[in-house]
């Protein structure tokens, strides 16, 4: 079922990214797009790589230690791999529901309990919001000039995208410092659901629910013992979106441009991610690119947009899902052998253990 899903996925994209092509791409020839390409320098482009791999690593880093405090001796290394699973089925589900499960699933497999995996996620599926809120509302409030690029459209997109993040940031912290009153409004709407006729299996949906109460009460939990984990899990997924927020500029650099600041940059791509990640749209192809022709226009010129949104997404997009879709490959690999190697090595045991309890009843019947 899982993989059918990641197939539908990857045909919505693809179907997706048909459809952006033919749109943004009309009227415009390929052999003008293949001239702009050529003004990029494209050595100034290993910064925007470099940031990338700087974006998965830190949420590696975030899990390092989460999973670190929790007892469990993970290396990096393995949590750069879940990170990169992270990001290629995120980018191939909707609303990149699929990311975290498939994480706690290969931590899973390499020792951490469920419960375990699930709240270091979820710690960092929280600060992540947070600190996409953050980012959004500074850019908002101090670049006057950023906020001027967000309206029509892509204001309305925007509006929809902070408050979508803004309840899910509200509910996780609900749920975890607030589970009682959670508790009453989820039995509540349960009964009215079951009431409805849509609930088939009342008891099922509550025993889910008091599930999911007490893995967010275990990361409140978590958080009050070690009040500096969370800051430190908050400021890396500041660290984390800048760096993907600077990609533009990089591209920008890559063509020669000047007259527009880091800051601003990545004040507008801040504004455009919180617009657009909501989305129920694998990757949120198709927004996510018209959102860029129309806030970064003023700032690449109309000639220059289009490919500056190719190259863009190219880098923190599409070249990272390849990327991400190896070393997902190479985990599941990894992964999968190890599996094989303990319980050959357990088989091995259980024959030894045999062997051993024979001999010594032999011994036992010749004495």
């Amino acid at each position: 079922m899982q993989g059918k899903k990641k197939i539908l996925g990857i045909l919505l994209m693809a179907a997706l990214m048909a459809v952006t092509c033919g749109i943004l791409l009309k009227g415009q020839p390929v052999s003008v797009l293949w001239e702009n390409l050529k003004l990029l320098n494209p050595w100034l482009l290993l910064p925007g790589l470099a940031m990338m791999l700087g974006y998965v690593g830190c949420e590696a880093l975030c899990s390092w230690q989460i999973l670190r405090r929790l007892g469990h001796r993970v290396s990096w290394r393995h949590c750069l791999g879940y990170s990169f699973v992270g990001f290629y089925v995120s980018s191939i589900t909707p609303s990149a529901t699929g990311g975290q499960p498939a994480q706690i699933y290969y931590m899973n497999r390499d020792g951490v309990p469920v419960a375990h995996g699930a709240l270091n996620m979820m710690l960092i599926a929280s600060c992540y919001q947070v600190a996409a809120l953050l980012w959004g509302v500074c850019s908002w409030l101090f670049l006057p000039s950023v906020r001027g690029a967000a309206d029509g459209g892509l204001g309305l997109l925007l509006l929809y995208g902070a408050a979508m993040m803004l309840l899910l940031t509200l509910g996780m912290l609900m749920l975890m410092f607030l589970p009682g009153p959670v508790r009453r409004i989820c039995h509540a709407a349960l009964g009215l659901f079951s009431r409805l006729g849509i609930l088939r299996d009342p008891g099922a949906a509550e025993a889910r629910v008091e599930k999911l109460l007490q893995e967010y009460s275990s990361g409140a939990g978590c958080v009050k013992r070690n009040p500096g984990l969370a800051v430190r899990v908050l400021l890396l997924c500041l660290l984390q979106q800048g760096l993907l927020f600077s990609v533009p500029w990089t591209v920008y650099r890559a063509f020669g441009l000047n007259g527009t600041g880091w800051l601003q940059m990545a004040g507008l791509q801040a504004l455009l991610t919180l617009a657009v990640c909501n989305l129920p749209l694998p990757g949120a192809v198709g927004p996510a690119e018209g959102g860029f022709v129309k806030a970064f226009a003023a700032v690449f010129g109309a000639e220059l947009v289009t490919p500056a949104m190719l190259v863009s997404r190219g880098i923190s997009f599409y070249a990272f899902l390849l990327v991400s879709f190896g070393v997902a490959t190479a985990v599941h690999l990894r992964t999968r052998r190890e599996g094989r190697a303990k319980a050959l090595r357990e088989i091995t045991l259980d024959r030894g253990e045999r062997s051993r309890v024979r001999a010594v009843e032999k011994y036992l019947n010749v004495r």
